[in-house]
């Protein structure tokens, strides 16, 4: 269905995005499946950032006359900050954490190589524009931006995260899917 040009050069997201997280099983669930406060991070601070980039390989003749590009690698990560977070949180992020409970605490043991899970993680960005509609980022990685957890007296903690995204998404190589909600209904001079 076709919509008009002008709605949707009138789109200006604002805001932040709210991050849901689940060990990648090979297929990506349905929203409701997903998108529920268990598979929810934490709340998001200081906002995120998509990231797609691609390493070109050029050849070109000594003249400069004749030129041809091919892309030889591509790149995507999701960077983001949690300001509310917990164990979930760090074993999500954490590639070598495990935790246990004993005698009501809760204990979170990081690093040592041995301990890696080798876990991947759908990883899914929600936006919500109750004018314009919402937008979901997808894909499938690892954090490794690492941990870093700053206590300061005057400001909340905030943990980082930098999830590297793998073509994992279907058999196509997809490794980041952009989806964006159509408001605005149809109408037929736009559908011609």
């Amino acid at each position: 269905m076709a919509h008009t040009q002008t709605k949707e050069l009138n789109k200006i997201p604002i805001g932040s995005m709210d991050f849901y997280f689940d060990e990648w099983k090979g297929i990506i669930p349905p929203r409701e499946e997903l998108e529920t406060e268990d598979h929810m991070i934490g709340h998001t601070k200081n906002g995120a950032n998509i990231n797609y980039g691609a390493e070109w390989y050029v050849a070109e003749s000594d003249d400069g006359k004749v030129k041809k590009r091919r892309i030889v690698s591509e790149n995507a990560s999701i960077e983001y900050g949690n300001i509310t977070w917990n164990y979930k949180t760090l074993e999500t992020n954490i590639s070598t954490a495990r935790t246990e409970e004993k005698d009501g605490v809760r204990i979170t043991k990081i690093g040592g190589m041995q301990n890696y899970n080798g876990k991947l993680y759908l990883i899914r960005g929600v936006y919500h524009d109750p004018v314009d509609g919402d937008i979901r980022i997808t894909g499938v990685g690892v954090n490794t931006g690492g941990w870093e957890a700053a206590f300061k007296p005057d400001s909340e903690t905030i943990v980082q995260s930098k999830f590297e995204l793998e073509p994992k998404l279907d058999n196509e190589g997809t490794i980041l899917i952009y989806e964006e909600e159509i408001i605005e209904p149809s109408t037929p001079e736009a559908e011609e």
